[in-house]
C-alpha cells in the first residue's frame, strides 16, 4: 500500500502457529470454547516477550525516570530513553526529541489541541475533520473551536465510507489552520490517502494531525513520506501495555507549544512565583513516567520489526479480503464500507441488534465489538445505530473467520431470516 511509507520488499509468510504460541491469552477458553479474539481494533493481546519486559521492569529497574543517580535510576532512565528511540525508528522520525510520551492517543491529541491550538487558532479560523473520526479525534477540536471562536468543518463520506476528496478540496481555505484525520478508521478500516491529504493541506497553508492508532501495528509508517505534522498512537494497540501514548511532532512545532500538564520533571528553574520549562520532549512529560509501559512498548516494537511490518500487513490484508468474501456471501449479512482498508470488517445481520449478535458469538468463544465504536458520525452516515466489528491481528487465521461465519449463521437461525 502506498500509505505504508516503506519501499521494503515483503518477506515470507508469517509462521502463524508459532506466533500464536507466544500469546498466553489465546490459550484460554471462553464459555467452554477456544478463544477466537477478533476485537483487535479495541486492543490487541500481548506476546510473552512484552509481558516479560514489564515484569523485568519491576524486578530489575524499578526506579523513577530522570530522578536519581543510583544504578536502578540510571537503568530506568536509560530504558525510558531507549524506548523513545525505538519509537523514533518505528516512525522514521528525524529525532528522538520529536517523540513525546503521553497517557494515550487521546491525551496526545488533546495536547496538540491545547498546546498548539490555543496559540495558533483564533476567531474566524477553521479546523477540518472528517466524517470517519473516532470521538477522540473530534471532541478535542470541537472544544478548541468553542474556546477560540473558530469553526469546525467536516469532510463528508461517499457511499463506501471513503473520504470525498472533492469536498475536501473545497473545504480547505485560507482560514484552515489544521486538518485532523485518522490514518485508518477504527469503525470501518478505511485507509485514508494521508500523503495526498497532507500535500493539499500544506498547499492551503494548514497543518495536518494524523490519528495513527489503527495503523501503526498494521503497516509501516514513515512520517516524513506521509507529510504529517503531528502523528499520534496508543501503545496498547501495538502489542504493548495500556497507559502509554505517543505524539510525534516536528521539532519546530514542539518548541512552539505550551504544556498541557505542569509539575515535576518538566522544568529547568522554579522560583516561588515563576518557572521556566525544559526543552521538548521533557516539557510535555510532567510527573512520574510510565516506565513499565515504555519498556513494554520498546519490546513490542522490536518484536514487530523482527516479524517485518510488511509481512504483518500482507497477512492482515489476506484476512481482510477473505473475510469480506466469506461474510458478504452470507444471507442477511450487510458489510459497511469498502475500498482500501486495513484490518476491520464492520457488518450487520439483518435487523438483529449488534449487541445480540455479539452475545451469540461470545457463547462460541468469539470476541467481537458491538456498538457505535466511538464513531457516531460514521454510524449516522450509514443510517444505523451500531454495527458488529471484527478486527484482525497478526495471530488471527482464516479458520477463525470461518468460525465467525458459522457464528453469524447461528445468529440468523436464532433470530430468523
Amino acid at each position: 500500500m502506498t500509505e505504508a511509507g516503506s519501499s521494503a520488499q515483503p518477506r515470507a509468510a508469517l509462521p502463524i502457529e508459532q506466533l500464536r504460541a507466544q500469546f498466553p491469552a489465546l490459550s484460554q477458553q471462553i464459555n467452554g470454547q477456544p478463544l477466537i479474539y477478533l476485537d483487535n481494533a479495541a486492543t490487541v493481546q500481548k506476546p510473552r516477550c512484552v509481558l516479560d519486559a514489564v515484569l523485568r521492569c519491576y524486578t530489575e529497574s524499578c526506579a523513577n525516570v530522570h530522578r536519581g543517580a543510583h544504578t536502578l535510576a540510571e537503568r530506568a532512565s536509560e530504558g525510558y530513553e531507549r524506548a523513545r528511540g525505538a519509537v523514533q525508528r518505528l516512525l522514521h522520525a528525524a529525532s528522538a526529541q520529536e517523540i513525546v510520551f503521553t497517557s494515550g492517543c487521546t491525551a496526545a491529541i488533546n495536547l496538540v489541541a491545547n498546546g498548539w491550538g490555543n496559540r495558533h487558532v483564533g476567531s474566524g479560523d477553521e479546523i477540518l475533520v472528517t466524517g470517519l473520526e473516532h470521538h477522540s479525534n473530534l471532541l478535542p477540536w470541537q472544544e478548541l473551536c468553542r474556546r477560540r471562536g473558530a469553526t469546525l468543518r467536516s469532510v463528508p463520506l461517499d457511499p463506501q465510507g471513503q473520504l470525498d476528496l472533492q469536498s475536501y478540496e473545497r473545504l480547505l481555505g485560507p482560514r484552515t489552520r489544521l486538518v485532523a484525520v485518522a490514518h485508518v478508521s477504527n469503525a470501518l478500516g478505511t485507509l485514508n490517502p494521508i500523503a495526498e491529504l497532507a500535500r493539499r493541506a500544506h498547499a492551503a497553508g494548514a497543518l495536518i494531525l494524523v490519528d495513527g492508532a489503527q495503523a501503526v501495528a498494521r503497516c509501516p509508517v514513515n512520517v516524513a513520506e506521509l507529510g504529517s505534522d503531528f502523528y499520534t498512537f496508543s501503545a496498547h494497540k501495538l502489542y504493548a501495555p495500556f497507559g502509554l501514548g505517543v505524539l510525534h511532532a516536528r521539532a519546530e512545532l514542539l518548541s512552539d507549544m505550551e504544556p498541557l500538564v505542569t509539575g515535576g520533571g518538566m522544568v529547568e528553574l522554579v522560583e516561588a512565583e515563576r518557572a521556566s520549562y525544559t526543552a521538548p520532549p521533557g516539557r510535555f512529560e510532567a510527573g512520574t513516567p510510565n516506565l513499565s509501559a515504555a519498556l513494554g512498548l520498546e519490546r513490542a516494537i522490536l518484536w514487530l520489526q523482527a516479524l517485518g511490518l510488511e509481512r504483518v500487513q500482507a497477512h492482515e490484508q489476506d484476512l481482510l479480503g477473505y473475510a469480506r468474501e466469506q461474510l458478504a456471501a452470507l444471507p442477511g449479512v450487510r458489510l459497511l464500507g469498502g475500498g482500501p482498508a486495513l484490518g476491520v470488517v464492520s457488518l450487520m445481520v439483518g435487523s438483529v441488534h449488534a449487541h445480540d449478535v455479539s452475545t451469540v458469538l461470545d457463547r462460541s468463544g468469539i470476541a467481537v465489538r458491538a456498538g457505535h465504536h466511538c464513531a457516531q458520525p460514521v454510524m449516522r452516515h450509514f443510517g444505523v445505530p451500531a454495527t458488529v466489528r471484527a478486527s484482525f491481528a497478526v495471530y488471527n487465521t482464516r479458520a477463525e473467520i470461518d468460525a465467525l461465519a458459522r457464528g453469524l449463521e447461528r445468529v440468523r437461525e436464532i433470530f430468523g431470516g
